[in-house]
């Protein structure tokens, strides 16, 4: 295991705004303000999604396209590096109207309202 103690340095609180990429906004936010490596938690509600669902025997990314409206309940991530730019690595549980489920590694969703809290960490996350 590889690890490292780390402080949390500031906190914020938003609400993303609608019509706009989920996982975009948590990365132009990061980028705005200078944060190299965070934790968040988000709620809210997304009008599709797309999920990516890693195959562990082929290591590679499937995605699933949905075209539908949903709850977000909740997405969990980080904000790290990847390839040399901030990437929102970003785990969501998505609720049908019927009480069903999806969930997986989000790769994007158009937000209908969401709400955030990020805390940053003082270290920098590369992926």
């Amino acid at each position: 295991m590889d690890y490292r103690e780390v402080e949390g340095a500031r906190e914020y609180v938003a609400r993303l705004d609608h019509g706009v990429g989920w996982r975009s906004q948590i990365e132009e936010f990061a980028a705005e303000e200078g944060i190299d490596a965070a934790f968040f938690i988000g709620l809210g509600a997304v009008q599709d999604a797309t999920l990516l669902f890693y195959d562990q025997d082929e290591q590679e990314y499937y995605d699933i396209e949905f075209d539908e409206p949903f709850e977000v309940v909740p997405a969990v991530g980080n904000v790290s590096w990847l390839e040399g730019e901030r990437f929102a690595h970003t785990h969501m549980t998505l609720s049908r109207e019927d009480g069903s489920v999806v969930a997986g590694h989000l790769d994007e969703a158009t937000t209908f309202a969401g709400e955030l809290y990020v805390r940053e960490l003082d270290t920098k996350l590369d992926r």
